[in-house]
C-alpha cells in the first residue's frame, strides 16, 4: 500500500529506500505516479522546511497527516487493525480534503483485507461523494480485489454508473463519452424527438379550441372530422416521439452498463504460461480470449476437445481462459505489504476517459508479450472473474451459474456467448486467421 505523489505547497514523498517500488495509493489518485523496483515501500509524507529535516511516521504528532502516514507504515508491516485505528483517528482530527480522501480510501483497503466488504464500500462511497475520489482508482487497485468480488461492490458500481448521490459523476461522464463515440447520432435523434414533440404540442394547443367549436357546431364552425383528424395526428405524433425518446434513453443505459462491464473485464488479471501476470487489456489486438466457465469436469472436457484443433485455433489467436465455478479464493497477500506479489504486480492504469489507449502496450512490448502467450492462461483473482461472468449472464438473460462460454474480439469486446461449451469446429469457421484482412479490421 502506498501514497500517490503530488506537489502540494511544500509537501513531498519520502522513501525509506530510493530503489523501492511503490503501488499507487490515492492522495490525488487522478495524478498518481508509479515507481518501479523490486521491494515494497514504507512511504510517508512530511512537510519540508528550510532546514530540510524529515520526521518519521512513528513520531507522536497528533494530526491527520501524521496519522495517515503512520497508518500506511503499519499497513505495510501487516498490522491491519492498528492501521485501521490510525486512519479512523485521522478522520477525527479535522483533516483537509486530501487527508480525508487518503484516510477513507486506505481505511476501505483495511476493511476489504479483513473481509468487511460493507464497511469498505461505505468508506469508498463517502470518498467518492465528498472528496472527489476517482472510481477508476478503485477498479485499478489489487488491494481491493476481494471487495470487487462482493455484492457490495456491485451496488457501489451501479450507483456510480447511474450517478446516484453524486458518487459517480466523473465515472458516468467517462462512460457517456465512450457511449457517444459508439453511438454518435443519439444526441441528434433526441434533439429531433424533442423538437417535433414540441411542434406537435403547439399544434395541438391550437387544435383543441377548434375541436370544441366543431363539436358545438353552428355557423362558421370548422369541419369536425378534419379537426378530429388533425388532433389525432398531433396526439399520435407526441406519443410516438415520446416513446422513441424513452426507448433511446433505455438503450443508452443498457449501453452504459455494457461499457461498464467491458471496463471491468479489461482489468481482470491472467497468468500466462511463463508465469507472468497481465491484465486482459494488455492482450488486446494480440489474442481472442475464449472464456470457459462451468463445472470442473465440463471445462476440462472442453479443453481436451480444443486440443484436437490446437494448431488451427492458435492461427486464429484463440487463448483459452478456464473459470471453474466455486474455486474462487481470496487474493493472496504477503505478510509484509499488501496486494499481489512483486512478480504479479502490474502497473496502475489510468481511469477510463484518461487516455484509454495508453493502457495498451507499445508495439515492441506487444511483440515480446506475444512470444509468452500460449494456448491457455490461468485466471488470477477468480472471484472477480466469476462475478463478471455472472453479471454478463444476467445481462444476456441466462441463469447465473450455468455453464457458458464467451468469445472476445481482438479489441476486447464480447463477440458472442452461449450456453454449455463451444463447438470448436464451428469456431474455426467463424473466426478468421490472425493474418486475414477481417482480423486486421477487427483490431
Amino acid at each position: 500500500m502506498a501514497v500517490a505523489s503530488l506537489a502540494l505547497s511544500q509537501q513531498l514523498l519520502c522513501f525509506s529506500d530510493p530503489k523501492i517500488r511503490a503501488k499507487s495509493r490515492p492522495w490525488f489518485p487522478q495524478r498518481a505516479t508509479l515507481l518501479n523496483s523490486q521491494k515494497k515501500a514504507h512511504i510517508f509524507i512530511v512537510s519540508c522546511s528550510s532546514s530540510q529535516t524529515s520526521q518519521p511516521p512513528e513520531a507522536d504528532v497528533q494530526n491527520a497527516e501524521s496519522c495517515v502516514n503512520l497508518g500506511l507504515s503499519l499497513f505495510s508491516k501487516g498490522r491491519v487493525k492498528d492501521a485501521l485505528v490510525q486512519f479512523e483517528t485521522a478522520l477525527s482530527l479535522g483533516p483537509n480534503p486530501v487527508e480525508a480522501q487518503a484516510a477513507l480510501y486506505n481505511k476501505a483497503c483495511c476493511h476489504a483485507y479483513i473481509g468487511e466488504a460493507k464497511k469498505a464500500a461505505d468508506c469508498l462511497r463517502t470518498a467518492l461523494r465528498d472528496y472527489n475520489l476517482k472510481f477508476g482508482t478503485i477498479l485499478n487497485d489489487p488491494d481491493l480485489a476481494s471487495l470487487r468480488a462482493s455484492p457490495e461492490f456491485k451496488e457501489l458500481q451501479e450507483e456510480a454508473r447511474l450517478g446516484g448521490e453524486d458518487i459517480g459523476y466523473s465515472f458516468r461522464r467517462d462512460l457517456k463519452l465512450i457511449s457517444e463515440v459508439q453511438a454518435p447520432f443519439r444526441g441528434i435523434r433526441r434533439f429531433f424527438y424533442v423538437a417535433f414533440s414540441a411542434a406537435a404540442g403547439i399544434s395541438l394547443f391550437f387544435t383543441v379550441p377548434r375541436l370544441i367549436l366543431a363539436i358545438k357546431g353552428g355557423d362558421g364552425a370548422p369541419d369536425i372530422w378534419e379537426t378530429v383528424g388533425n388532433a389525432g395526428i398531433n396526439i399520435g405524433g407526441i406519443i410516438v416521439l415520446v416513446a422513441l425518446f424513452f426507448w433511446d434513453n433505455k438503450k443508452e443505459e443498457e449501453q452504459l452498463e455494457q461499457i461498464s462491464r467491458n471496463e471491468t473485464l479489461s482489468r481482470l488479471p491472467l497468468r500466462l504460461s511463463t508465469n507472468r501476470i497481465v491484465e486482459l487489456v494488455q492482450l488486446r489486438d494480440t489474442v481472442r480470449p475464449v472464456i470457459l466457465a462451468g463445472k470442473k469436469e465440463t471445462v476440462s472436457s472442453a479443453i481436451q476437445k480444443a486440443e484436437r484443433f490446437r494448431t488451427e485455433l492458435l492461427r486464429r489467436g484463440v487463448l483459452l481462459v478456464p473459470v471453474i465455478w466455486g474455486e474462487g479464493r481470496a487474493p493472496q497477500v504477503e505478510k509484509k505489504g499488501f496486494g499481489v506479489s512483486t512478480k504479479a504486480a502490474a502497473a496502475a492504469l489510468p481511469s477510463i476517459g484518461e487516455d484509454f489507449e495508453k493502457r495498451a502496450q507499445s508495439i515492441t512490448a506487444k511483440s515480446k508479450l506475444k512470444a509468452e502467450i500460449r494456448f491457455r492462461a490461468e485466471v488470477v483473482s477468480p472471484e472477480e472473474w466469476e462475478r463478471w461472468i455472472r453479471d454478463q449472464q444476467e445481462a444476456e438473460g441466462v441463469t447465473p451459474g450455468e455453464d457458458v462460454y464467451i468469445i472476445l474480439r481482438l479489441d476486447g469486446r464480447v463477440r458472442r456467448s452461449g450456453k454449455g461449451m463451444p463447438d470448436w469446429s464451428q469456431i474455426l469457421q467463424e473466426l478468421p486467421p490472425m493474418e486475414a484482412l477481417l482480423s486486421k479490421l477487427e483490431r
